[in-house]
């Protein structure tokens, strides 16, 4: 083919407009369009990726995609670009087009006069080029992965995107916090990630990025460790000497309510269900049989023990329990139900949590440390983490939710527990009753209220 008659297609790429003017785009378009115009080149196409890195191999250039297929298509011969690395850092798609040269007679130039992939010395200046650009691109990757690891190990404001509740600086922005305890409290009294999702899209509550929310946004909010001002690295909470690394930023939310998040979505019922664990009903797994005191399960409208002891009506049982629960919460005394001072099992529960991952660092240090292979740090690490989530979920189990307290605290309470989710009633009534249910007398039509046994969870009686 005479060089003169060729059919010709520039690329473009930046990798960071911040302006969004589309300046270097157009300085890159004029060197381009006058080369291809000296070589007397028909441009028949041109192709422009905008603020899209080369350097990494997982992202998407569609205008670079499109442009490969539409050669593959013999739409064009020639290819202009300003400067080989605005093509590509990957020498695997440079080998792609020095074969496309090689075999197939493409011509590929750029406006910098630095290649010319039809000559084997543009091919070989290409070569060296793209290694030593893939080279340093890995070399900024290792300082920027050392350098976020000592700022991790020194409790410092984490760099990069700011983390929705703070801003840039690690100071707590009010409004948003509120939505991540909102999301910390409600996950814990029992309502699930898309029925959170849901309540805060009706609500016009959006991210940070201003998107709605959704189940996978509110589950990466209860994972995130900096909420609970804990110093994390790849999501994983940083331990040192056994303790872990606290940073210089104000938590949101606390420890123990971190803790109880992560144990819920730990527990295996939610990774195996694939309708979700929500709970729908009041007594739902949270009622005992008087017979075997297993938690009963809802069914057509009724409770029923999993063992076949009783079954209950639903709607009847509920009545009961609330019209009791709705009685005390009205009392001058609600106070006295709610005990101040922490228990000696939950004090327990907190330094067994210590103990574990005190454990857990030795055996990260073991493992670096070449004293056990990776068999044995794989399966002595998910035996001391299983611990230690049981740990985690005891803890919760004997401190009072916040969500709980606050609806305790209300100066209306019976006008809060009545406004609160189902999760949130839930969790109060776990935190003031157990409740017992037995089976309905035999003959009798009417309910019978002695039937709902309910037993106070402090020394005060109902």
């Amino acid at each position: 083919m005479n060089d003169t008659q060729r059919r010709c297609a520039i690329y473009f790429r930046i990798s960071l407009d911040p302006t969004g003017e589309g300046l270097a785009i157009e300085r890159q378009r004029e060197d381009c369009t006058l080369l291809a115009r000296i070589r007397g080149w028909e441009i028949v196409e041109t192709y422009v990726d905008s603020s899209i890195s080369a350097s990494d191999r997982r992202a998407r250039r569609p205008a670079y995609e499109r442009m490969a297929q539409d050669y593959m298509d013999g739409r064009f011969s020639a290819l202009i670009c300003y400067d080989l690395d605005r093509l590509t850092r990957q020498p695997r798609q440079l080998e792609d087009w020095i074969e496309a040269a090689e075999e197939r007679n493409l011509v590929l130039v750029t406006a910098n006069g630095e290649a010319d992939l039809s000559t084997d010395g543009g091919r070989l200046f290409a070569r060296l080029k793209a290694s030593v650009a893939r080279a340093e691109v890995e070399r900024k990757s290792e300082r920027q992965k050392r350098a976020m690891a000592q700022r991790v190990a020194r409790g410092r404001i984490p760099s990069g995107v700011r983390l929705t509740g703070y801003d840039r600086s690690g100071e707590v922005v009010p409004e948003e916090a509120l939505h991540v305890r909102e999301i910390f409290e409600r996950f814990i009294a029992g309502d699930s990630l898309r029925a959170i999702a849901a309540s805060l899209a009706e609500r016009g509550v959006m991210t940070r990025r201003g998107a709605s929310w959704n189940p996978s946004t509110v589950r990466t909010i209860l994972l995130n460790p900096r909420y609970a001002g804990l110093a994390s690295l790849h999501g994983a909470v940083v331990i040192e000497s056994g303790e872990r690394v606290r940073g210089s930023w104000e938590p949101i939310v606390t420890e123990a309510t971190f803790d109880a998040a992560n144990s819920i979505l730990a527990e295996p019922g939610r990774k195996m269900n694939r309708v979700g664990t929500d709970r729908r009903h009041l007594g739902s797994g949270l009622f005992l049989c008087s017979v075997c005191d297993r938690r009963v399960r809802s069914h057509n409208g009724r409770y029923r023990c999993p063992e076949g002891h009783l079954i209950r009506s639903m709607k009847q049982v509920d009545l009961a329990v609330l019209s009791v629960v709705r009685a005390r919460l009205g009392a001058p005394d609600l106070v006295d139900l709610l005990d101040p001072e922490v228990s000696d099992e939950a004090t327990g529960a907190a330094s067994e949590t210590a103990d574990l991952l005190r454990r857990l660092s030795n055996i990260e240090r073991d493992y670096d440390d070449g004293l056990i292979d990776g068999h044995r740090y794989a399966v002595a690490r998910e035996k001391v983490t299983s611990l230690l989530r049981e740990a985690s979920a005891r803890r919760l189990r004997l401190t009072t939710n916040d969500a709980t307290a606050r609806t305790l605290s209300s100066r209306d309470p019976v006008a809060a527990f009545d406004l609160a989710t189902l999760g949130v009633r839930r969790q109060v009534l776990d935190t003031l009753i157990q409740v017992r249910l037995h089976s309905a007398p035999r003959g009798r039509k009417t309910f019978d209220p002695s039937t709902v046994c309910i037993t106070w969870r402090s020394v005060t009686n109902a």
